[in-house]
């Protein structure tokens, strides 16, 4: 493979790392901004689980699961964002990102300093 730096390439697995510790910290974030401004117990308990799960991205435990549940709801947001006529609104590609990067995350793994990082 042609390559400019690959000497990198040994260095795969920093990127999943990357990924999923932004990931963990913006969701985490989400929840945390929900709990704060709204006062109904659902959005309330909803704010719980996404610091839960963020805080489970940022330390690399159940990944992939984790992973998905929060694209799961990035395509709950997203929809309501459709069905709003909302849709490519400077919020919305900002959830896109986050979708994207949850599938990624899906798909790659944990990357390095992660409990579930498989032998």
């Amino acid at each position: 493979m042609l390559s400019v730096f690959p000497s990198l390439l040994n260095y795969g697995l920093v990127a999943p790392l990357l990924i999923r510790v932004v990931l963990g910290i913006t969701i985490a974030w989400i929840g945390y901004a929900k709990i704060c401004t709204h006062k109904e117990t659902e959005f309330r308990a909803l704010g719980v689980v996404e610091i839960i799960m963020g805080i489970l991205l940022v330390v690399g435990y159940i990944t992939q699961l984790m992973a998905f549940l929060v694209g799961v709801i990035l395509v709950v947001k997203l929809s309501k964002k459709v069905k709003d006529r909302a849709f490519l609104t400077d919020g919305v590609n900002y959830y896109i990102i986050l979708l994207v990067l949850a599938v990624s995350l899906l798909f790659s793994g944990p990357g390095f300093l992660a409990f579930d990082l498989p032998l």
